[in-house]
């Protein structure tokens, strides 16, 4: 089943062949069952209407569960993949309020140089749950959903210099969509391994830049979910990013690889489609960012007072 959000009326939809079906005026829960039958009145042409991304998530966790992206990343160092990405999948907590549905306009993060996508899928959590097991967390998926987390890879890597972050580096948007996949239509994909095999493609300006399959995965979902409750909680609506896929999945990954900018950092007009079998395809254009006033330095502590006695 496919279920997303929409702006026209506000609508919590469904989608039917090519149109929008009201799940609000049948009741949430009962219209997810029962599908179209539990509807009446008119639909929507789906060609009418804004997608918006298909939740309104809580928390959205971005882990790093790729080995060849990290390994492309970190190829200008020389280093081989850190041994710490063995141990545990690594995520970190990124912008729910910079949710931007699967055609909408992205805008360059202010000051950014280097602008950047990343190509992942998202899982999101049905119901709650604390310190899971992965056979637990296995039933607590509701779906999936084609993620773009949006990098200014500039501003990502003066913060993590720091050895905090990212934060602006990857606050500015985040696209979700086109849909929310229920996780009982991917299991015809599942591998011998547990692993969802989906086919997954990048074109910018309609030439393709990357593609992987989503089974390249360190870890399943199940496992992502496990380790994101261990000692704490996960709720209904939280979404959890793969991490960004290999072979071509950003251009920072080609970019260590291949020791230039090549392809170059996205600028205005650039269109970025992404296409995820199973789950559909997003699309959406660069477009000029905010212009802001430059971020102040720090005193330096040399021209600060003495202590008070």
């Amino acid at each position: 089943m496919q279920a997303g959000v929409v702006e026209a009326a506000g609508l919590h939809a469904l989608l039917d062949g090519r149109s929008i079906l009201d799940l609000v005026r049948a009741g949430l829960p009962a219209a997810l069952d029962a599908g179209a039958a539990a509807l009446d009145g008119p639909a929507v042409p789906l060609e009418s209407v804004r997608l918006l991304p298909p939740l309104a998530a809580p928390t959205v966790r971005d882990f790093v569960a790729f080995e060849e992206h990290v390994e492309g990343m970190v190829a200008p160092s020389g280093e081989p993949v850190p041994p710490e990405w063995y141990q545990a999948p690594t995520f970190y907590f990124t912008n729910p309020y910079a949710l931007i549905g699967a055609h909408d306009d992205v805008l360059v993060p202010p000051g950014s140089q280097r602008f950047d996508f990343e190509l992942e899928v998202a899982v999101v959590v049905g119901r709650d749950g604390a310190s899971l097991t992965p056979e637990q967390a296995r039933e607590h998926v509701f779906g999936y959903t084609i993620l773009n987390d949006w990098s200014a890879r500039d501003l990502q890597m003066r913060e993590m210099a720091v050895r905090l972050g990212p934060a602006k580096g990857k606050d500015s948007a985040t696209t979700l969509g086109p849909w929310l996949v229920t996780a009982d239509e991917l299991e015809p994909h599942r591998d011998d391994e547990g692993f969802l095999a989906l086919d997954m493609r990048v074109r910018v300006n309609g030439v393709e830049i990357g593609q992987d399959l989503l089974s390249n995965m360190g870890w399943p979902f199940e496992e992502l979910i496990s380790y994101a409750s261990r000692g704490t909680e996960v709720r209904a609506g939280d979404v959890l990013g793969s991490g960004t896929c290999g072979n071509g999945g950003c251009l920072a990954e080609l970019w260590g690889i291949r020791g230039d900018a090549a392809p170059p950092p996205l600028v205005p007009g650039d269109v970025v489609e992404m296409t995820v079998e199973g789950l559909g395809t997003i699309r959406n254009r660069v477009v000029e960012g905010l212009d802001l006033p430059p971020v102040a330095p720090a005193r330096p502590r040399s021209r600060r007072r003495g202590r008070a006695s």
